[in-house]
């Protein structure tokens, strides 16, 4: 998929054959809809349709268009309001104004759909000079969509994609449930998508650090719509995401307290100028898996690295997959965004590449390479210093962001820095990385999407009428609960 001087055919996922448990038709489900949560392609988006195409009510409804197209995101670009009788996924998948695609494989397949939530959608772009998402047509990043519900509960929710993912990633995990609850949603592309998003930017890290700088912006501007759209600015505002969109939610409640009320980090991405990091836990998969894999008498010694860089004993059934889809690309785009120099003229790396060849990302040592990658790193890391409240959650079989060399080190930071009242952790046992997996191992593991409800709702709470959420914990699995109770149930 990357090279220097030439395309190189991807590697084509050999599916999930090798996975206990789940049937032939299940399996090429799950392989064609669980795309990176850290890193994931795009696909261009049709225009929405019109509000007259979507049968709006007349003038003295929602979606007079002077209510809609009177509305001005400030410091956009472009932007479309459309007047939609359904603004959850129920609705907004017929009328085009989603993109399935963004949010495949990121809940379980028998997840529900609120409906009856009819409001204003505004799709746009803020100023930008990269064009990696193809959405709308525009070919245009920076791309935002926010959408206003008629039964306004006077609260704004705001998000960040998971991995490269555009926009639209959140729409089912995050946006259909808090739209229903009555929120204002907004979420950004935030400004890059796809693999190649390293080369955003002048310099390593500009494009992770953009993703900052994005998210902030938005908030500022749907803000100043929301008090357009119901004649008072949002009374709460609250960032919530996954993955790299948790990381987000840390890094604006450390930099930029001030235009929020709190947030729920959801697996965020810990990005810390010494170990432990995404390119410290990741190599040692790249090294020691193929010879678990391989078997004989070099497997036990390789599990037990395994185990030692984070990735935990009774994963193992998680890890021939992990290393189809997510590992090796995974490793190779981000060390390129932050060390591209490490590997000379090749553009991210070597797919694949064995140990012991030279400039193998499998090998890479962030400790020795520390005076090269130290300081793009430092420009995005997180210290843990929170200036609101904020609910972590994260998925003890999570093989991805291993949650020894994720959360458990942030939640430390944020104790070190002399904010842990601010913070409440759940490690959520039998969760992981990828929601879509749930329904190929529905006995060995279970979704953290009604645990981020439940993580939201004592938020919530906590603001409300400052009743405490549980102290930090390990939130057990049920004894005997059926995949349904663990999809719509889960008490911290």
């Amino acid at each position: 998929m990357f090279a220097c001087t030439r395309p190189v055919r991807p590697v084509r996922p050999a599916g999930l054959a090798g996975l206990a448990g789940s049937a032939p038709r299940v399996r090429r489900r799950t392989a064609l809809l669980a795309l990176l949560t850290l890193t994931a392609t795009t696909l261009a988006l049709a225009p929405p349709a019109t509000a007259d195409a979507l049968g709006a009510p007349d003038a003295g409804g929602h979606c007079s268009r002077h209510r809609a197209e009177g509305l001005r995101v400030p410091g956009a670009q472009h932007q479309q309001a459309d007047c939609l009788a359904e603004l959850t996924t129920a609705g907004t998948v017929a009328s085009g104004h989603t993109e399935p695609t963004d949010w495949a494989g990121l809940t379980p397949a028998g997840l529900a759909t609120p409906t009856g939530v009819p409001g204003i959608q505004i799709d746009g772009y803020f100023p930008d000079t990269s064009a990696t998402n193809a959405h709308h047509g525009w070919d245009h990043d920076a791309q935002f969509v926010i959408r206003l519900p008629d039964r306004w509960n006077g609260g704004l929710v705001v998000s960040g994609s998971p991995g490269n993912r555009p926009q639209y990633a959140n729409d089912r995990a995050i946006a259909d449930w808090v739209l229903a609850k009555g929120y204002a949603f907004a979420a950004t592309d935030k400004g890059n998508t796809g693999p190649y998003f390293f080369r955003d930017g002048r310099r390593p890290g500009d494009a992770i650090g953009e993703w900052n700088t994005r998210l902030t912006q938005l908030t500022r501007a749907a803000r100043a719509v929301a008090a357009q759209r119901y004649g008072r600015p949002p009374s709460r505002t609250l960032a919530t995401g996954i993955s790299n969109g948790g990381y987000l939610v840390r890094w604006q409640l450390e930099n930029r307290p001030e235009l929020y009320d709190g947030g729920v980090d959801w697996e965020g991405t810990l990005w810390s100028t010494e170990a432990p990091n995404l390119l410290t836990s990741l190599p040692p998969a790249l090294r020691n898996y193929p010879a678990y894999a391989a078997g004989g008498p070099g497997a036990e010694e390789a599990a037990e690295k395994m185990h030692a860089a984070g990735y935990p004993a009774g994963s193992e059934f998680l890890w021939e997959y992990h290393h189809r889809f997510y590992w090796d690309l995974t490793q190779r785009v981000y060390r390129e965004e932050l060390d591209p120099g490490f590997d000379g003229a090749v553009e991210a790396g070597t797919p694949y590449c064995a140990s012991g060849t030279p400039a193998c990302d499998a090998d890479y040592d962030f400790t020795d390479r520390a005076h090269v990658a130290g300081p793009a790193v430092e420009r995005i890391a997180l210290t843990g210093r929170i200036g609101r409240p904020l609910i972590t959650l994260h998925g003890t079989l999570d093989v991805l962001l291993p949650i020894s060399e994720d959360s458990d080190a942030y939640a430390r930071k944020v104790s070190e820095s002399g904010r842990g009242a601010l913070h409440r952790y759940y490690r959520i046992e039998d969760g992981t990385h990828t929601e879509a997996l749930v329904d190929a191992f529905p006995d060995r593991l279970r979704p953290l999407v009604p645990c981020h409800r439940s993580s939201f709702t004592a938020l919530e709470r906590w603001l409300d009428d400052g009743r405490r959420p549980p102290e930090s914990h390990t939130v057990t699995r049920p004894e005997g609960a059926t995949p349904g109770e663990l999809l719509t149930k889960c008490r911290l």
